[in-house]
């Protein structure tokens, strides 16, 4: 399993001269084996990865998490869509009374974009999900209900012995009142439990996140105490605020290190970093 990052922004794009590092794409990841290209959410940083898709692989798998503007804001800028020999199936959360595909077709229309989704040549196929299991060739996938504003689910992804959760936006304090030292009523512990790779979101300093409670976002100091209490093996951190700069990201990653007690492995997400479990 090769896991790409093309987009670990959060909220709104934002490139420039102090974000040459971490980069400045909203969420988008990518998830391949020889096979099944599995992409997890439409940020910015998906119209990179349409420019550089395997060209053996006809069949395109987007699991959106919500539909928040910075998840989804690349989709009609993904090179796919526009060609016929693709097939590509969208996965995504309905709101509470409005289909996924009436959702997606408010983006894929005027006055937000010129071309309608029944426009696009390619063949689309739109799936509702919520608490729900499914497969993808060898891939099965658990989505799950979490904590953040409007219907939003995150992903556990197994393939074989290897699993991948995907929370990139994730308020795990919110409801639970024994957090972080117990699971119960925890927001994403099921998805994340003993997880090979957590990329989850640490948008705010614990200082920020006490005027922000309820904006559905993490500090990075709950996000690595909820790393913990998952008991995973290797931690991202992402959805990185778009007004910090690589060494204000920098600093907050240290400061976090010298005062979390951390017996696994944590680091900043970068965008085209890249992953290979086995």
């Amino acid at each position: 399993m090769k896991i790409t990052i093309w987009g670990c922004r959060g909220s709104l794009p934002s490139p420039g001269p102090t974000k040459t590092k971490f980069g400045g794409n909203t969420a988008c990841i990518e998830v391949q084996n020889e096979k099944t290209c599995i992409i997890f959410d439409g940020g910015s940083g998906i119209q990179n990865l349409g420019l550089a898709i395997d060209p053996e692989i006809s069949e395109i798998n987007i699991l959106l998490t919500h539909l928040h503007i910075d998840h989804i804001i690349g989709l009609g800028y993904f090179q796919p869509f526009y060609n016929p020999k693709y097939t590509v199936n969208i996965y995504g959360p309905a709101g509470s009374t409005v289909s996924l595909i009436e959702r997606l077709r408010r983006y894929f229309s005027p006055p937000f974009f010129p071309v309608r989704l029944k426009e696009l040549p390619a063949s689309i196929h739109i799936h509702e999900i919520d608490n729900s299991s499914f497969e993808i060739d060898d891939f099965i996938l658990k989505s799950e209900y979490i904590c953040h504003p409007g219907p939003t689910v995150g992903y556990r992804c197994e393939l074989n012995d290897s699993v991948v959760t995907y929370l990139p936006d994730h308020e795990p304090a919110l409801g639970a009142s024994h957090f972080p030292e117990l699971n119960e009523w925890c927001s994403g512990f099921n998805l994340s439990k003993d997880a090979d790779i957590l990329f989850h979101d640490a948008q705010y300093t614990e200082g920020e996140y006490q005027s922000r409670v309820g904006w559905g976002h993490s500090s990075m100091t709950d996000a690595i105490r909820f790393g913990s209490l998952s008991k995973v093996k290797k931690m991202v951190l992402f959805h990185h605020d778009p007004s910090n700069s690589d060494a204000q990201l920098e600093t907050m990653f240290k400061e976090n290190l010298r005062k979390e007690h951390i017996d696994f492995e944590v680091i900043l997400g970068v965008e085209n970093q890249v992953f290979n479990l086995a």
